[in-house]
């Protein structure tokens, strides 16, 4: 028989336990996702704002956490195994206004200080390169695992000042100072995606990660979100 059940419309909802426990209607997007993980470690995916990153990232932070219960029903979830479990570090840039680097790399230090605190970890670096580096090295070795990181809006800070240009260099050169760990952390990673609005040079912003694939404009991947 055919399920009659109306369900709810998630609406600006942007977390997936919610949709999952709430019994909101959800598209499968795991079929995407499990091609998306198997393919390949370094993605960048742009989409304009409210096209879903956030409940993206969200959804693929609860499958690498293995949070089984939620998947169940959807592609993935006889097709994953949930022994494997790895440590996630998810940083978001959608909340807030900055207007100086200074602000820039106090709301980091405050980013890096709650993913830690979730992680349970202890780190003796000071700097935001350091602490980040740190903190992924850490993660690898408390949790046996390599590490996820989950990078949403990666570049508000810069379109928040778009019209101020040397404003917007001077918190250019802060997210730098932030991605450019990824490039030297690749033996403690298991999986990285960058997610935001507009594409910005890999050269100029991700100083060497040059092996992010790209995944905007591509078929396969049109409906991920």
């Amino acid at each position: 028989m055919p399920d009659t059940h109306r369900r709810k419309l998630p609406i600006g909802i942007q977390t997936f336990s919610d949709i999952r426990e709430g019994d909101y209607y959800y598209v499968d997007k795991t079929p995407h996702i499990e091609r998306l993980i198997n393919q390949n470690k370094y993605y960048f995916l742009s989409r304009p704002r409210r096209f879903g990153k956030s409940l993206l990232l969200d959804t693929l932070r609860c499958l690498f956490e293995g949070r089984q219960t939620l998947f169940e029903g959807l592609y993935i979830h006889d097709k994953w195994d949930w022994q494997q479990r790895y440590p996630v570090i998810r940083i978001s840039f959608s909340d807030g206004v900055i207007h100086s680097r200074e602000q820039l790399d106090q709301h980091i230090h405050e980013l890096l200080g709650g993913e830690i605190k979730r992680l349970g970890l202890t780190l003796d670096n000071t700097t935001i390169a350091g602490r980040f580096r740190e903190l992924i090295q850490l993660a690898h070795q408390q949790n046996g695992q390599p590490v996820v990181i989950l990078i949403d809006e990666y570049d508000k800070p810069i379109l928040d000042n778009i019209l101020v240009p040397e404003r917007a260099r001077e918190l250019r050169e802060g997210l730098k100072n932030l991605y450019s760990v990824i490039k030297d952390a690749d033996p403690h990673l298991h999986f990285v995606l960058l997610t935001g609005v507009s594409k910005f040079s890999k050269v100029s912003l991700f100083s060497g990660l040059n092996n992010l694939n790209d995944i905007t404009l591509d078929a396969p991947f049109s409906t991920l979100c």
